[in-house]
Parts: structure tokens; sequence; C-alpha cells
């Protein structure tokens, strides 16, 4: 079983800003695979279901981003599953550029105060996520105004294809493997503009 996470703020005020695109992400699947993740249980909203013949829980945390790792910790300890082989964390990244995904098999939580929580919570590092560039904060701005902030209309088109990208690199991931998701994924620009 996995379970596969997408980060955000509850409350529509926080709906479509790039801090939220874990939960986007997770609605693509949603609709794709006929998952309803509605059920509130362990601070999130789930939804169980299948992913190419896999039992997964797709799970939005609503416990606001900083504490998203009391939702994981909740939802790991539930299922028993093996953090390292079976969570899947997805979530947005001011450090690439709008549009490119990262796959990794572990690592820091790189200042998303999201993965810090987790990565507390669970004691570990060690979990798969699929990062999802939101693009650099402008110079100038508040980097809390930027990330709780919306998409352009363009920009949003862009995300719209990155998004499905991440689906299919989740899906990748249940398939084929980790490995085999980050060579397809971590190229220099997964969505061309």
């Amino acid at each position: 079983m996995y379970i596969i996470a997408g980060l955000g703020n509850p409350k529509s005020e926080y709906k479509n800003t790039r801090h939220n695109i874990g939960f986007d992400v997770i609605d693509v699947l949603s609709d794709k695979y006929n998952i309803a993740a509605e059920t509130k249980k362990h601070k999130a909203l789930c939804g169980k279901g299948m992913i190419e013949g896999q039992k997964v829980v797709l799970a939005m945390p609503q416990t606001y981003m900083n504490l998203s790792g009391e939702s994981i910790r909740e939802l790991v300890d539930y299922y028993k599953i093996n953090v390292e082989t079976e969570l899947i964390v997805i979530f947005d990244d001011v450090s690439l550029d709008l549009g490119m995904l990262r796959v990794r098999k572990h690592g820091t939580a790189g200042g998303h105060n999201g993965m810090k929580s987790i990565i507390s919570q669970l004691g570990t590092e060690n979990f798969m996520r699929i990062r999802v560039g939101v693009g650099e904060k402008p110079k100038g701005y508040d980097l809390a105004d930027y990330v709780l902030g919306h998409f352009s209309g363009s920009e949003r088109e862009i995300m719209d294809g990155t998004m499905i990208q991440a689906t299919e690199a989740v899906k990748m991931i249940i398939t084929e493997g980790i490995d085999k998701a980050m060579n397809q994924y971590n190229k220099k620009n997964a969505v061309e503009e």
C-alpha cells in the first residue's frame, strides 16, 4: 500500500495558490483514478482506492502546512507502511523553475516548513517525494506572500501540464520504481513552455 500525500493549506482562500500545488496534484489523481479524497480522518482529507493495481491512500493534511507532519505521522502509524518505500509526498518548491519536477528518494526539507514538520515527526529524511517547481520568488517579495499568491493565467497553463506530469510520475513510481521515475522526470524542463 502507498500513502500519497499532497501538501497545502485548508480553506478556500488558499485554493490554487503556489503553496497548495500538492493538493492540486492529489485532486488530479483523485479525478483520474476515481478516488474521492473526502473522508476526514488522521487530520487529513483521505481517499482509498487503486492506482494501476496497487492499493493507495490519497491524503491532503488539514493541519496547515507547518504541522503537516502530524497528519502524515498518524497515517503512517495507522496503515503501518514502510516510509522509505510506501510514502510519496508531493509539494511546492520555489528553488525549481515553474513547471519543473524533481523526484527524489530522500533529502532535506530545503527550507519548506511542511517538509520540516514531516521529517521531524517521522524522524527520517528517507521517504520519496515529488518536488513541483513553482518558480523563484521575485526580488523584493516576501516569501510567504509569494507562496500564498496565485498563479497568473499563463503560469496556471504551465502548471496544469505539470500536475499531469506529476501524476504520471506517481504512476511510474508505483509501477516501475523510483529510479525509473527519477530518470524520466529529473530533466532540465519537464514541461515544454
